[in-house]
């Protein structure tokens, strides 16, 4: 199945808001299945990007926050396409593309729909040049998106009726046979294409002393070269390495293994106290979370609803300044009720 994308010209979208940050196709890694929310969906054809257009510019985001969305009738809508972040899954817009199948609710997705999701998915991985993790977006956040018959259908490995699959790419590989071209960060150190500093050439010395250094023909240097990434597939593979995990770009317990530690410094992400439980944050709630809650609200600058300040009693002022600080982390629908969950209350206190 070709995939054919209804370009934001072509559907009629506004002029971006600002402008989203472009990504490189090297830092997608995930692909993530979304659904519009708790009603049926019935708009048809461009009304459905458009309507979701007009409610995340009402949020005051740049536009559409998905990178693409999915009608009943199988048609691709192209919202921030495949080389801007995305406003769908907080803490994976970036290694995450998010596409939308326009159903809500108990909605069941046609078989036209799902088949254009699937080869849009293979899309994704034939550009990055690797498979994509395919996740529902309550996988990346605590949601009920994508709802039940969707979530499913991923976990499956989303099948598609009379759709035949293209293969994987192999590994960490990019179409033409050249090797795996994207950077990762360890201990705050960056390591694979293109990454440069003393701590490359470390690694280069260190291949070259375990006899994995065929591959330089001037030596190690500080600037990573595809040598590099040779020199170290083939150290991977000795250690038992195959497919994706020997693609020559280093991970933690691989480079701890042949430097003997992971160089660096991590730090630590600080913790939030523990969430108290949703049941703290509900109508004629009275505790001292609530006024904690307020407080951090108020020290974030999401405090205008007040008029005395935030208290031990939990009122729509508390619910309405939630909305407005789960919304500015790019949050929609449901997950932006205004009733604190877990990642509010750790983003609140991080």
């Amino acid at each position: 199945m070709s995939v054919t994308i209804i370009s934001r010209d072509a559907w009629g979208a506004t002029p971006w808001n600002g402008n989203p940050d472009h990504v490189a196709l090297s830092q997608r890694s995930e692909f993530f299945v979304h659904y519009d929310g708790a009603h049926h969906i019935t708009r048809t054809g461009y009304t459905i990007p458009r309507a979701i257009e007009a409610e995340h510019l009402a949020n005051t985001w740049a536009g559409i926050g998905y990178n693409f969305v999915v009608s009943q009738a199988g048609e691709i809508f192209e919202g921030r396409g495949w080389d801007r972040q995305g406003a769908h899954c907080p803490g994976h817009n970036i290694t995450g593309l998010g596409v939308q199948i326009a159903i809500g609710g108990d909605q069941e997705p046609s078989e036209a729909a799902l088949a254009a999701c699937r080869a849009l998915y293979d899309e994704a991985c034939r550009k990055t040049g690797r498979t994509l993790a395919k996740r529902g977006h309550k996988d990346g956040y605590a949601t009920l998106c994508p709802g039940t018959a969707l979530y499913a259908w991923v976990q499956a490995g989303m099948p598609a009726k009379g759709y035949k699959a293209a293969p994987p790419p192999s590994g960490g590989a990019i179409p033409g046979g050249s090797v795996a071209r994207y950077k990762v960060t360890l201990g705050g150190l960056e390591y694979g294409y293109g990454a440069y500093g003393d701590h490359v050439t470390d690694v280069g010395r260190a291949l070259v002393k375990k006899g994995f250094g065929k591959h330089y023909q001037s030596g190690p240097g500080p600037r990573w070269t595809d040598a590099d990434t040779k020199n170290y597939a083939d150290y991977q593979e000795s250690l038992g390495y195959t497919g994706k995990a020997a693609d020559g770009i280093p991970g933690e317990a691989s480079l701890k293994k042949l430097l003997g530690t992971l160089p660096g410094k991590v730090t630590a992400r600080p913790s939030a106290p523990a969430f108290p439980g949703r049941d703290k944050f509900r109508p004629g709630a009275n505790n001292v979370y609530v006024t904690r809650l307020g407080r951090a609200l108020v020290s974030h600058g999401y405090g205008k609803h007040y008029r005395s300040g935030p208290g031990p009693r939990w009122s729509d002022a508390d619910r309405a300044n939630v909305r407005d600080f789960q919304r500015a982390q790019g949050w929609t629908g449901s997950d932006a009720d205004g009733y604190p969950g877990p990642e509010t209350w750790r983003r609140l206190f991080a």
